[in-house]
C-alpha cells in the first residue's frame, strides 16, 4: 500500500481538542456516571418552526433539487440586506456586499489563505476561537495575537500592538460577544478598531456569531455600524446561533466589497453553494417572526442567571458574561486549565472546555456552555463549586506544609 504523506500546510493545522473533549465525556457515559457535557458550543434548542416548514416546502420544489447559482440566492442576499438594514442601520448592497456562506467556520478560516501570504501577520484575540487558527496555518502566515485580559474587560489593548507587528498585518480577527469570555464590546471601541486598521492598512473580520445574544438590555453592537467600518472590514453572522440552525450550515459575510468577492471567488473553486431548499428557510428566518429569536435569547439569560446565582451561592468567583452562550470561570490558584477540566470530569462528572485550548492567555479559565436546562446547570454549578473548593484546600493545605517545613528548618515549632 502507498504511503499517505500529507502536504506540510496539513502538518500546521492546529489540534481539533473539541473532538478529544467528546471523545472523553463519552467514555464516562459509557461507563453509567451521570455526565453534564457543557464543554461545547453546539446549541441545544430546536429551530423555530416557521423556519422548519419553509426547508419542508422548499425541499419539496422540484426548483430546489438542482444546483443553486454559486453565490446563493439573489433573494437571500436581499433578506440578509434587510436585516442588517433594520437591526443595525447599516445600509449593503446585497449584490456586491453580501457573500453567503456553508456555515460561519467557512468563511472565517478561509479568508486567511484568500487574503495572506506566506509570512504575512495575521491579528488573533487571545483567548479566542480556535478556528481562526487553522485557515492562517494553511496560509502559512504567522500570528500576532491581541492579549484579552479580565482587567481590560476582554478587550484587546490596540496601543499594545508591536509597531512592526501592526505594519506587516494584513487581516485581524475580533469576535463579540467574546467566545470563551462572554465579554462583550462598544460602539466605542469599534471605533478605535476602524481607526487602527485604517491608519495600518488592515482587513478586520468581525465574527458576529453571538450578536443576538444580549444580556441585562446589552444588545451587541454591528462592528458595521461604525462609520468607516465598511472601509476596512466585514462582518460574518451564523443562523446557528440567532435562529438555532447549527446543524444546517448557512451563514453570510457582509461588508467591504473586495473582501466579500475573495470570499465568492473562493467559493467558486470549492462548493456549489449551499442547498437551495436551506437557503429558502434562511429566508425565513431573517424576514419572519422575531419572538423565536427573543425566547432563544431569553432561554439563555435564564439559564446564566440560574447557572451564576447557583455558583454565587457556593462562593465561586466569576463574572457574569454579557452575551453569548458561556461562562468564563477562573480555576482555583495553582491548577491549571487542564488539570481543573481533567479533575471535573474525573471527580464531577463535568465536561467543560480548558481555557488553554483557546490561547495562551486562555490559561487559568475553563469555558462552561449554558446549554442544558435549567436544573441541570444548577447541580453542574453546585459540582464545579465542590471542585473549586476541593482545589483551594489542596493549595492551603500545600501553603500550611511548606511553612511548617520552613519553620522546622529555622528551628521553629
Amino acid at each position: 500500500m502507498a504511503a499517505i504523506r500529507p502536504a506540510d500546510r496539513i502538518q500546521r493545522l492546529p489540534k481539533q481538542f473539541f473532538a478529544r473533549l467528546t471523545a472523553e465525556a463519552a467514555r464516562y457515559i459509557e461507563k453509567g456516571y451521570d455526565v453534564i457535557n457543557l464543554g461545547q458550543g453546539n446549541p441545544d434548542l430546536p429551530t423555530p418552526r416557521h423556519v422548519v416548514d419553509a426547508l419542508c416546502e422548499a425541499a419539496r420544489d422540484p426548483e430546489t433539487h438542482r444546483y443553486p447559482p454559486f453565490r446563493g440566492l439573489p433573494e437571500l442576499k436581499e433578506a440578509a440586506a434587510r436585516w442588517y438594514a433594520e437591526h443595525y442601520g447599516v445600509e449593503v448592497d446585497p449584490a456586491r456586499e453580501v457573500a453567503i456562506l456553508p456555515g460561519g467556520k467557512t468563511g472565517l478560516v478561509e479568508i486567511s489563505p484568500g487574503l495572506l501570504n506566506p509570512g504575512d501577520v495575521c491579528l488573533v484575540p487571545d483567548p479566542g476561537y480556535p478556528d481562526y487558527w487553522s485557515g492562517i496555518a494553511l496560509a502559512g502566515a504567522q500570528m500576532v495575537t491581541l492579549p484579552l485580559l479580565e482587567e481590560n474587560d476582554f478587550l484587546p489593548d490596540l496601543s499594545r500592538v508591536p509597531p512592526e507587528a501592526a505594519r506587516r498585518a494584513k487581516l485581524m480577527f475580533l469576535n463579540y460577544p467574546s467566545n470563551p469570555t462572554g465579554a462583550g464590546a462598544t460602539l466605542e471601541f469599534f471605533e478605535k478598531v476602524v481607526r487602527f486598521a485604517g491608519r495600518h492598512g488592515i482587513l478586520v473580520l468581525h465574527d458576529f456569531a453571538y450578536g443576538a445574544i444580549g444580556f441585562d438590555g446589552y444588545r451587541p453592537p454591528s462592528f458595521l455600524q461604525v462609520p468607516g467600518a465598511k472601509d476596512v472590514g466585514i462582518e460574518v453572522y451564523t443562523f446557528s446561533k440567532t435562529f438555532n440552525m447549527a446543524g444546517w450550515r448557512l451563514a453570510f459575510a457582509v461588508g467591504h466589497p473586495d473582501a466579500i468577492a475573495l470570499l465568492e471567488l473562493i467559493h467558486d473553486h470549492y462548493y456549489c453553494s449551499v442547498f437551495a431548499a436551506v437557503q429558502r428557510a434562511g429566508i425565513a428566518a431573517l424576514t419572519g417572526p422575531l419572538e423565536p429569536v427573543e425566547e432563544i435569547r431569553a432561554t439563555y439569560e435564564r439559564r446564566r442567571d440560574a447557572f451564576c446565582g447557583e455558583l454565587e451561592k457556593w462562593g465561586y468567583p466569576h463574572r457574569r458574561p454579557a452575551g453569548s452562550f458561556f461562562c468564563w470561570l477562573p480555576v482555583p490558584p495553582g491548577q491549571t486549565s487542564e488539570g481543573f477540566a481533567a479533575r471535573l470530569l474525573q471527580t464531577e462528572h463535568v465536561v467543560v472546555a480548558p481555557g488553554a485550548g483557546f490561547g495562551r492567555h486562555g490559561e487559568g479559565y475553563i469555558r462552561v456552555g449554558l446549554l442544558a436546562p435549567e436544573d441541570r446547570l444548577r447541580e453542574a454549578a453546585r459540582r464545579l463549586a465542590r471542585a473549586y473548593r476541593a482545589g483551594e484546600d489542596r493549595v492551603a493545605e500545600g501553603v500550611s506544609r511548606a511553612g511548617a517545613k520552613d519553620r522546622i528548618s529555622r528551628g521553629g515549632e
